[in-house]
C-alpha cells in the first residue's frame, strides 16, 4: 500500500516503480525480438507509451473535471499523481492498433513486447493489493502535542475517517498542498484532518500559519518525527487515509492537488 523506494530526497512509489519497469520489458523485448527481422521498433514504442500515458491522464482528469476546473492549469501539473492506470492501457492497445497495421514487420515483435509489460503490469498490481492486506496497519500509537500542551494519542481519532498528513515549513509541496487539505477541513467536518507537524518547534509553525492565514484544526506536533519513523517515510509531504475503524486504507507520499485528494478520500469516506 505504502510500499516505495527512497533515494535520498526522492521517494518513489512502488506503482510508478511498476510503471517503469513495465515499461522497460516492452523496450527490451521489443528490441530483442525485432533484432532478428531487422527492424526499428522504438519509433512505434514511443507512440504507444506516449498515446498510453496521454490517456490515462485525461482519463483521470475527467473523472474528477471539477476539481480541476476549480484550478485549470493543475491539469499540467502531474506530480500530483494523478492517473487512470486502466485507461493507459487501454490507450496504449488502442494506439497500438493504429500505428502498426497488419502487415507492418515491427507489428508482431512490439504486440508481443506490450502484452509481456501489461501481464508484468497486471501481476505486480495484484502482488500490491496482496501485500497491502497482509500489511493491514492502523492508527499508530503515538503520543503527539496539540497546541495548548496537551498530549493527543493518535488513536483517540478513531471513529471517523482520519486524513493524517506529515509536513514541514520547510518543505515546498507540504506548503502547496496545504491549502487543499485546510479546505477539506472546511468541507467535510465528518472527516478528521490531521496536521502532524515533523520535527520543527511550535513558535516556527505558528509564525509560518498565521503569515499564510492558515486556520488548523488539529495542529499537532511531533518533535522526534516519530510518525514518520512508525511508517518507514522520512520524506514530506506524506498523507495517510484511515477509515473509521481506523485502519491504514491508502497513502500518498507526495503532494496532493484537490482532484488526488478527492480520489483517496472517496475509498475511506465515500
Amino acid at each position: 500500500m505504502d510500499l516505495s523506494l527512497q533515494l535520498g530526497p526522492m521517494v518513489l512509489p512502488a506503482p510508478l516503480l511498476l510503471v517503469l519497469a513495465s515499461a522497460l520489458l516492452a523496450f527490451w523485448l521489443a528490441r530483442r525480438l525485432a533484432r532478428p527481422l531487422g527492424v526499428d521498433t522504438e519509433p512505434r514504442l514511443w507512440g504507444v507509451l506516449l498515446a498510453a500515458l496521454l490517456c490515462a491522464r485525461l482519463a483521470f482528469v475527467w473523472s474528477y473535471r471539477e476539481a480541476y476546473l476549480a484550478a485549470p492549469l493543475t491539469v499540467l501539473d502531474i506530480r500530483d499523481g494523478g492517473w487512470s492506470p486502466v485507461a493507459g492501457i487501454v490507450g496504449g492497445w488502442l494506439a497500438a492498433a493504429v500505428l502498426l497495421p497488419v502487415r507492418r514487420p515491427e507489428r508482431r515483435p512490439v504486440l508481443r513486447a506490450l502484452a509481456a509489460a501489461t501481464g508484468l503490469w497486471l501481476l505486480g498490481t495484484l502482488a500490491l493489493q496482496w501485500h497491502g492486506l497482509q500489511q493491514q496497519r492502523s492508527l499508530p500509537a503515538l503520543q503527539l502535542v496539540a497546541v495548548d500542551g496537551r498530549t493527543v494519542d493518535l488513536r483517540s481519532f478513531k471513529g471517523q475517517p482520519v486524513v493524517l498528513n506529515l509536513w514541514a515549513t520547510w518543505c515546498p509541496p507540504c506548503r502547496r498542498e496545504m491549502p487543499v487539505l485546510q479546505q477539506l477541513q472546511a468541507e467535510r467536518p465528518d472527516v478528521h484532518v490531521v496536521f502532524a507537524n515533523q520535527g520543527e518547534s511550535p513558535a516556527r509553525v505558528l509564525q509560518y500559519l498565521a503569515g499564510q492565514q492558515l486556520a488548523l484544526h488539529h495542529l499537532l506536533f511531533d518533535p522526534r518525527a516519530s510518525a514518520g519513523q512508525a511508517f518507514g517515510h522520512r520524506a514530506l509531504p506524506a498523507t495517510y487515509f484511515f477509515d473509521r475503524e481506523g485502519r491504514l486504507v491508502d497513502a500518498r507520499i507526495g503532494e496532493l492537488s484537490r482532484a488526488t485528494l478527492a480520489e483517496r478520500l472517496r475509498r475511506i469516506a465515500p
